[in-house]
């Protein structure tokens, strides 16, 4: 099959069930080749940048989602932001050896946010404990506790790919069903079929191979496939606006230390330097700084 990485939208009819499917390549290389991840921190990265792609594309609106676990372990933090358009960066950071250690042992004592950042309209962060054994189930749990929604996420990892795939109750049916247990016996079947989905399945199949493999007898509505892929939103621009944020004084104090203002994205790596006549033109008065572009990864 082609590396292109994609995600795929379904409907399983007559269940009240929804789906979403990706598989991420190229835009997961990009990530790892840019730090020196141990593998595991691979894994866990790969894993909700998946998680991430899956989520974003049930938004109803143009915005991004943010999904981030703090921890108290050699893991202390795991980023990744995707746009309603499958634009997706992600970051972790972290201290000591990860070798064999479990999700659980890396994260310690966590927390896991999602925020979701409309284009327009108010910011949304729901937060809970990450107290799962894995990424899916502590998505899984956000879900069932923070939204009241029924959702299934499974999440994979190998060969310098990640994928998922997502069920989830349509909302509609939630509270409009006027048979509850007809509805949990649906979400059961078709929960169950989806457990059946492996590692090496997910990874090297089409989503419609894959489809057809777990609900042959079922009539699934498959939509258009849509790319993913790993963009950044710095820019010089942006980078400036920041540095006018920390003030003159500041900048010129890191100047006579250092001899030159120099800025790592931590996502992509790209560096900004400024020497002693850009930082003075920041704060002149005849010159216009650039306004950062409307984007909710910012």
């Amino acid at each position: 099959m082609s590396n292109n990485d994609i995600s795929q939208r379904f409907i399983i009819n007559d269940s009240g069930v929804r789906g979403q499917w990706t598989l991420l390549d190229s835009s997961f290389q990009t990530v790892i080749a840019k730090h020196d991840y141990p593998l595991e921190i691979q894994a866990i990265l790969g894993e909700m940048m998946a998680a991430a792609t899956l989520l974003t594309a049930t938004l109803k609106f143009e915005g991004a989602m943010t999904i981030q676990a703090r921890g108290t372990g050699v893991v202390s933090l795991l980023t990744v932001e995707c746009t309603h358009d499958h634009k997706l960066r992600a970051i972790a950071r972290w201290d000591g050896d990860t070798t064999a250690m479990s999700f659980r042992a890396m994260l310690g004592q966590s927390t896991l946010s999602i925020t979701i950042t409309p284009l327009n309209g108010e910011r949304y962060q729901g937060v809970v404990p990450l107290d799962g054994n894995n990424l899916s189930q502590c998505l899984e749990h956000y879900f069932q506790h923070s939204e009241q929604l029924k959702t299934q996420i499974q999440l994979f990892h190998g060969n310098n790919r990640a994928g998922g795939l997502l069920l989830q109750v349509l909302p509609a049916h939630s509270g409009e069903k006027p048979d509850p247990e007809a509805l949990k016996d649906e979400w059961d079947r078709v929960t169950s079929l989806a457990r059946t989905l492996t590692a090496e399945e997910l990874l090297n199949l089409d989503c419609a191979t894959i489809l057809y493999r777990l609900f042959h007898e079922e009539t699934v509505q498959l939509f258009a496939s849509e790319p993913v892929v790993f963009q950044c939103t710095c820019s010089r621009e942006r980078t400036v606006n920041a540095l006018i944020q920390l003030g003159k004084e500041e900048l010129d104090s890191i100047l006579a230390e250092q001899g030159k203002v120099d800025v790592t994205c931590q996502f992509c790596n790209e560096r900004y330097v400024f020497d002693s006549v850009d930082v003075a033109l920041f704060f002149q008065d005849s010159v216009v700084v650039p306004k950062p572009e409307n984007s909710p990864l910012n």
